[in-house]
């Protein structure tokens, strides 16, 4: 397929309004991405690799704009690039807006002259992610730019969104599992065409959804259950299972009461919900793969994931030791790492995240910190998928894997009991409590009711922090006020500034950590592309017209950096509306069930 016209249906998705026209669009698409389809699904997604994949392209705004600026020819340097960004505000638009094509470098003849292909642009990009060493930077600027110097305006702002991850075209994940739906399971005569005015009929059915999105729970890959739905259909969605080494996204909670549990489930199985970070722990024991082949047959070290699949495994040597010495089967385990005291007793979620994905001085952080593995679900064991399996058998199976990390599941049916459990984690200075229904079943990345979290009582927000503001006096050299924002569909509508609860090394830390981000800067004021949040503590959600949003946090305060949340896991402004009304069930907080 020629980039051009994928680039093209990226334009008109971007301009179309409505859900089922969207959809139709992009099962038109599929259809017609021949080899490409896998390709085509993630980078519709605003992807390279899939969701599962560790590897990055590791290409930051500047590295893009740089290459962008050597595309536009002699006359136009990265902060020109960066002045047009910040006049515009999105970088798919400042790309089109230039007249590429006049530089002739070596790396610009790379892929000859004709057209670039999706199939082009993917092998380039991949070499990108790959590229490491003395000189990968000026290698990844040269790719890019050779890429940039072949494209139309329409290509160019499909290249730039895709190299940051930022499609903002109105698909979402939900929109392309209904299209691989409607274009490969549908019983239909011929895919409506896409020139279309018309509405056009949907054909899929709810079991041809359902089917995709197994698959999609299972495998955390588009481009697959895509290529999968169109060569096999509905048998070959259903034959996908876990694969151990291959991460799932983790299934959520709704925030909720004793009184909720009661009236939705027959009993309550109560847990306690420690105050650490989530992992995920795939391991194959050596000799250990059972016959069928969905485990590696050599082996599979233990690999820890965080909720949003990243690979902890090196930051978390303590508990890839105590897998390693204990676990002899192969397994999938939902599991959270806490920090203790020398007692044991738990410490502060802060502390997890002083351990959680740190690449360097791990070992003497690991002596500063200790954290312990405490695990609550088993989704794989010895060969056997346990997701459709009831709570109550998956726990069984959880106490044969690891019963010494095991967490204990109590059986309730009547709200004293349940208050007691509660009273006992707090006192023992645990978060609080997990309410599950005993018969539910494991569905990856939901947010059912058949998980329920006692609300805390300090309520707290996600927020995506977008700017900053120098400090004065002994601070002038770090940044001293954070500009905070949730998500708004695509964008990010401020809700507040950040000051307090922040110490001097913290905001070291902080300025050395965002420094890199900064898109524009004016005066005493920065702003940041999206990258980092926040957790912050408030005493009230007031409406505001000072803020975008339409509303501001009443005395925020920093409570730390969400290391195991991205960007896309941050609040929303329709939560924070609900907040502000009294109306919200809550999202997970800090352990993230």
């Amino acid at each position: 397929m020629e980039f051009s016209a994928f680039a093209d249906r990226m334009e008109r998705l971007e301009a179309e309004p409505a859900d089922l026209e969207t959809t139709a669009a992009v099962a038109a698409l599929f259809v017609r991405a021949d080899d490409e389809l896998a390709t085509v699904t993630r980078f519709l997604l605003g992807r390279v690799f899939p969701a599962h994949d560790t590897r990055t392209l590791d290409v930051g705004p500047a590295t893009c704009h740089e290459a962008i600026a050597r595309a536009a020819g002699p006359n136009v340097g990265r902060s020109d690039v960066e002045a047009r960004l910040a006049a515009v505000g999105e970088i798919g638009a400042v790309a089109a807006d230039y007249e590429f094509g006049g530089q002739r470098g070596l790396s610009a003849f790379a892929g000859g002259t004709d057209g670039l292909t999706v199939a082009e642009v993917d092998a380039t990009l991949r070499e990108l992610a790959a590229a490491d060493g003395d000189g990968s930077e000026s290698r990844k600027v040269e790719a890019l730019f050779g890429l940039f110097n072949r494209s139309e305006p329409a290509e160019a702002t499909a290249l730039a969104r895709l190299v940051l991850g930022e499609m903002r075209i109105g698909v979402g994940e939900g929109t392309v599992r209904d299209a691989i739906a409607e274009a490969f399971l549908a019983d239909r005569g011929t895919i409506p065409d896409e020139d279309a005015e018309e509405v056009p009929v949907t054909y899929a059915t709810d079991a041809d959804v359902s089917v995709v999105e197994r698959a999609l729970q299972v495998t955390n890959d588009y481009g697959h259950v895509a290529t999968l739905a169109r060569e096999e259909g509905v048998d070959g969605l259903r034959e996908e299972r876990l694969v151990v080494g291959r991460p799932v996204q983790a299934m959520l909670a709704q925030a909720g009461t004793a009184g909720d549990a009661l009236a939705e489930f027959d009993s309550v199985a109560v847990e306690t919900k420690f105050d650490g970070a989530r992992v995920q722990v795939h391991y194959v024991p050596p000799d250990r793969s059972p016959p069928d082949g969905s485990t590696p047959a050599e082996g599979l070290g233990p690999r820890l994931y965080s909720r949003n699949m990243d690979d902890v495994t090196d930051a978390l040597p303590e508990i890839v030791e105590y897998v390693a010495d204990r676990v002899d089967v192969p397994v999938i385990l939902d599991a959270e790492a806490i920090a203790v005291d020398e007692h044991g007793d738990p410490l502060p979620f802060q502390e997890v995240l002083r351990r959680f994905r740190r690449k360097h001085d791990v070992d003497r952080m690991r002596e500063a910190v200790t954290l312990e593995l405490h695990a609550f679900d088993c989704l794989h064991l010895d060969g056997d998928d346990l997701l459709d399996e009831p709570l109550r058998a998956r726990h069984d199976a959880l106490v044969e894997a690891v019963p010494d990390a095991a967490g204990t599941l109590r059986i309730a049916d009547d709200a004293p009991t349940i208050e007691g459990i509660e009273a006992a984690a707090l006192e023992a200075g645990h978060e609080g409590i997990m309410l599950k229904d005993p018969a539910g079943a494991y569905t990856p990345g939901d947010r059912g009711r058949s998980w329920l979290k006692r609300k805390p009582d300090v309520e707290t927000l996600d927020a995506v922090v977008v700017g900053a503001e120098w400090g004065e006096g002994r601070r002038a050299e770090l940044f001293g006020t954070f500009l905070l924002a949730v998500r708004d569909g695509d964008d990010y509508q401020p809700i507040g500034k950040v000051a307090t609860g922040i110490s001097d090394a913290e905001l070291a830390a902080l300025t050395d950590r965002l420094e890199p981000s900064v898109v524009d800067g004016s005066g005493t004021t920065v702003s940041f592309r999206p990258e980092v949040v926040f957790e912050v503590g408030y005493e009230e959600i007031q409406t505001s017209p000072t803020y975008a949003s339409g509303y501001a946090l009443r005395f925020p305060r920093f409570v730390g950096v969400r290391e195991d949340k991205d960007v896309d896991d941050a609040d929303t402004l329709d939560r924070v509306e609900r907040l502000a009304e009294g109306t919200d069930a809550g999202p997970d907080r800090r352990g993230d069930n």
